[in-house]
């Protein structure tokens, strides 16, 4: 075998190389010369979609070459590169330097030839078709390979951002233009497009504006800036120029009422321009708010005007200002009246008078929000004159206010929950989706909640008894058939009055009780809640069940503590006959409880069938402790505690055994029920051996004791035989087999 090496294979090699050499210098001044002008021109708009290569414009500007025909060699409409030197193909066969190649690899052709023509302008697999710029891509030279990219009118073909996409060998040139990233070794690299950013989670940042440069920005600011410091003035005029004794009362009022009129005629005419409508809403708003405040000084300040005029009065007002905010269709104009007025009027009057005048402005409200999808007027409305009623409210308990006074509060906040609830309702029969509607429903009922804090016990447990019943009504609405078809309620509206209601009802809870009997009342509402949850598979109502069981639970261990129990002194003060019934109530909410769980499906699986079982298991355990040795203190006081004691561990392994025996029973036909059963079991026969060696052995003295041991004992052994059979009944199939 010859291994000689051909030496006219290597001289063939070196003259490829050095014309590879040459052909890559010259690729590399024909992208440095793109570079440049790149940089130096902005780039051409993408081309449209579908349009042929050849038939889309050339991008404005200088060539990237000089004329075809100032080549030598060069065929009229190919554009050759700046040096003159087809760009190499791979594949094809390589010049030699200094002999003319033909397309085909032959020599080229002689400018003027023409024969030559037609084989060199067609697009063949070593050149591209000729174009404006630059040839058009075809399968071996113009695509996208590894080592050039595709070609188009002055730039390459243009991709979604309207730049030239980046090829696997080389990155086409964008240095110093925005929109493109710089890739590895000075190179360049396309930025994907907007729409590609957005789906890899690229964060893409528009270059805003400073705020002050936003169309209409500036002039809003100004606009609620005039607003605010004209109806100071208008304040100022009416109060604290009475207050200095300048001008009368009169000349006040009605330069009052006449400069209120002059600015909503005023807004009204500069409404119907060009770029008026910012100024009309302004003034507007302002000669309304103004007209409002002059008729709470003519009303509370100088009393010319009785209560009733006056409300009736500011009524029309407000009507008026939310009709006209309704027809230039402004809800900028009835929140800023409304907020005007209820901002300043506390400047006018500190009466209770002022809390009517923010309710009239709640009722004026209303009906706009029938017709107008308008959140902010909800809050608007809403929220000034809850605020005021709740410092009324809190000014009225904690002074020594007249039962007058606390009656006309009282009265406010009847009124502010009654128009809340009723303008709730209809907005969201027309619009169910409105939670800001029910937001605000749930606001308004926030006075009457803090109302009885002003009366006596009784007082206060009659509002908050009623008031629960009107809340709980509405929320179970929903349940109604036919009812709740024609109310409509949706479901966030029932939530935010069961909630409240269930406010309501703790505070009666806590009005009518006392510290011994409070656990009761508790464990009693959370059985009826958790039974209706149950019943009405409603998780709201089984969540407040829970709540009202978890408070009456910390109620109960508060009275009947650990320390309670396990001490006789104590329990002799502290457990009683209200104590019994609170374990009693315990143990029926535990069992109501576990009853909705089912229903609701929280325990269908084994890991929470699991955890339902000891919570329940341990809170069961401590109840039935507590109502066995309140039950022996109030039969007897001597001996009833150790009794007691001795009973609860009897029953607590009565308990076990019980659990033990259904889980066997049930081993073969629903294994997973039976393996918790048995846990359960497993776990209260530990509670009742401890309790039984660590306590009562201790406790217990004389028959007590032997009763308990042998109660206990006897208890194991049928526990103990059972459970070895049973498992011994499952092995003897496997056996058999």
């Amino acid at each position: 075998m010859n291994t000689a090496i051909d030496p006219r294979l290597i001289a063939r090699l070196s003259t490829e190389f050095t014309s590879l050499s040459e052909h890559m210098g010259t690729l590399g001044r024909d992208l440095e010369v793109l570079r440049t002008q790149l940089i130096t021109d902005p780039p051409a708009a993408a081309p449209a979609a579908g349009v042929p290569m050849s038939a889309r414009a050339p991008r404005p500007g200088p060539e990237l070459s000089g004329p075809a025909e100032a080549v030598p060699g060069a065929i009229p409409g190919v554009v050759q590169p700046v040096s003159g030197v087809p760009r190499p193909v791979p594949g094809a066969p390589q010049p030699v330097p200094g002999v003319p190649q033909s397309a085909s690899g032959g020599p080229r052709p002689v400018p003027g030839d023409p024969q030559a023509t037609p084989n060199y302008a067609q697009a063949t697999p070593g050149y591209a078709q000729a174009v404006p710029n630059y040839a058009q891509a075809t399968p071996s030279y113009a695509q996208a390979t590894a080592n050039y990219a595709q070609v188009g009118p002055g730039y390459a073909q243009a991709g979604p951002t309207g730049y030239d996409q980046m090829t696997g060998g080389y990155a086409q040139a964008g240095a110093g233009r925005a929109g493109w990233m710089g890739g590895p070794q000075g190179g360049y690299r396309a930025m994907p497009p907007l729409a590609q950013q957005q789906r890899r989670g690229v964060p893409v940042r528009e270059r805003r504006a400073p705020w002050w440069q936003r169309e209409g920005v500036v002039s809003r600011v100004l606009a609620v800036a005039g607003v605010g410091v004209t109806l100071i003035g208008v304040v100022m005029l009416l109060v604290l120029a009475a207050q200095a004794g300048f001008f009368g009362p009169v000349p006040r009022v009605v330069a009052g009422a006449v400069f209120s009129g002059a600015l909503l005629a005023i807004g009204a005419r500069v409404h119907g321009k060009a770029g008026g409508r910012v100024g009309a809403v302004a003034l507007a708003a302002t000669g309304i708010a103004g007209g409002y405040l002059d008729v709470i000084a003519v009303t509370t300040e100088y009393g010319w005007l009785n209560p009733v005029v006056g409300y009736v009065i500011a009524l029309g007002i407000a009507a008026g200002g939310v009709g006209l905010a309704m027809r230039w269709r402004s809800q900028a104009l009835a929140v800023t009246v409304v907020l005007g007025v209820a901002l300043l009027a506390p400047m006018v009057t500190t009466e209770v008078a002022l809390l009517a005048f923010l309710i009239v402005l709640q009722i004026a409200a209303v009906p706009v929000q029938l017709g107008r999808d308008w959140p902010y007027l909800h809050i608007a409305r809403t929220l000034p004159a809850v605020f005021a009623t709740l410092v009324a409210v809190a000014a009225a308990g904690l002074g020594d206010a007249a039962r007058g006074h606390r009656y006309e509060v009282l009265a406010a906040a009847i009124a502010i929950a009654v128009v809340g609830s009723v303008g709730t309702v209809l907005v969201v029969r027309q619009r169910s989706t409105d939670i800001t509607a029910s937001l605000t429903f749930a606001a308004a009922t926030l006075p009457l909640l803090a109302a009885p804090a002003m009366f006596e016990r009784r007082t206060a447990v009659l509002i908050s008894a009623v008031f629960a019943a009107v809340l709980l009504a509405l929320a179970a609405l929903r349940w109604l058939p036919k009812l709740g078809e024609r109310v409509r309620i949706p479901g966030h509206l029932a939530l935010v009055a069961a909630v409240a209601g269930a406010f309501a009802v703790l505070e009666s809870c806590f009005g009518v009780t006392d510290t011994q009997t409070l656990p009761v009342a508790l464990f009693l509402v959370a059985v009826a809640f958790l039974g209706a949850g149950g019943q009405r598979r409603s998780r709201v109502a089984a969540g407040i069940g829970a709540a009202f069981g978890a408070i009456g639970m910390v109620a109960f261990v508060d009275t009947a503590g650990p320390a309670t129990l396990s001490d006789q002194w104590y329990a002799q003060e502290r457990l009683g006959i209200s104590t019994a019934l609170s374990a009693v109530a315990a143990l029926a909410a535990l069992a109501a409880a576990f009853r909705c769980a089912r229903r609701l499906g929280l325990v269908a699986r084994d890991s929470d069938a699991t955890a339902v079982a000891v919570v329940g298991g341990m809170a069961g355990l401590y109840a039935v402790t507590a109502l066995t040795v309140s039950l022996g203190v109030v039969i007897d006081r001597q001996d009833g505690f150790r009794a007691g004691h001795g009973i609860a561990t009897v029953v607590w392994m009565a308990a076990a055994t019980a659990a033990l025996f259904f889980g066997l029973r049930r081993l073969s036909r629903a294994p997973q029920s039976a393996k918790v059963a048995l846990a359960g079991g497993l776990l209260v026969t530990a509670a009742a051996l401890a309790k039984l060696f660590l306590f009562d052995l201790a406790t217990l003295d004389g028959l007590l004791r032997a009763a308990a041991f042998l109660v206990v004992g006897v208890l194991l052994l049928l526990v103990g035989t059972r459970y070895a059979r049973a498992f011994a009944e499952a092995g003897e199939p496997a056996r058999r087999s």
